[in-house]
């Protein structure tokens, strides 16, 4: 089955070139293309495409908002933004939104049709320059971020969660710590349960205050 892909962007110029770039595709077709994102939260809550590839800067609503409505009628929907926008505000309010690509519209066809590819296949794609965006920013709040120290752990249960934070597998902290896996676990599931959580994310949220 080739991948339906529909389109959000409202310069119908490079809209049309992007239907006929992926309609040339064996392993593609495009039959949605919409110019502003009220068309597209219509059509594509009803009429779902397996990737939907949306510019960001639309003439009313923008595309963000239109990815946040149309995952929640269609949640198997991946989106990928195709955009100018670099700014780190614009990347992450994409990601949180749901979007599981950003590529820039400098990029080349080439570069466009393997990102699809990737999506596809339950990749990432990214041009270099967002990737590093990503990363330099989820660096910078790993520094800043500082554990709630008012929660009800034991220091052992705090140093512990801790290190998971810190992207630790539990061999690694019982390597560290200098205790077996065993008594991690244990202590894992002791967070766990004094947390009121159900995972590792959840707690280190709490952990980290977010």
């Amino acid at each position: 089955m080739p991948i339906k892909i529909a389109i959000i962007e409202d310069i119908k110029e490079i809209a049309l070139d992007l239907q006929e770039l992926f309609n040339e595709q064996e392993d593609m077709i495009c039959q949605q293309v919409y110019y502003n994102a009220e068309d597209a939260v219509n059509f594509l809550t009803k009429f779902p495409a397996d990737i939907v590839l949306s510019d960001i800067g639309l003439p009313r609503a923008d595309g963000i908002s239109a990815i946040i409505k149309i995952r929640q009628a269609q949640p198997k929907t991946q989106f990928c933004m195709f955009t100018v926008f670099e700014d780190n505000t614009k990347i992450f309010q994409s990601i949180k939104a749901g979007a599981k690509g950003y590529i820039l519209k400098n990029s080349s066809p080439e570069k466009i049709l393997s990102s699809i590819r990737e999506l596809a296949k339950g990749g990432s794609p990214m041009n270099p320059e967002i990737a590093r965006k990503i990363i330099d920013v989820f660096s910078e709040q790993s520094i800043l971020a500082k554990p709630n120290d008012k929660l009800p752990l034991t220091p052992r249960e705090m140093e512990i969660l801790g290190q998971l934070s810190k992207g630790l597998l539990y061999k690694e902290i019982a390597q560290k710590l200098n205790i077996t896996t065993g008594t991690v676990k244990q202590h894992i599931h002791k967070i766990y349960d004094k947390l009121q959580v159900n995972n590792k994310t959840e707690a280190i949220n709490k952990y980290l205050n977010r």
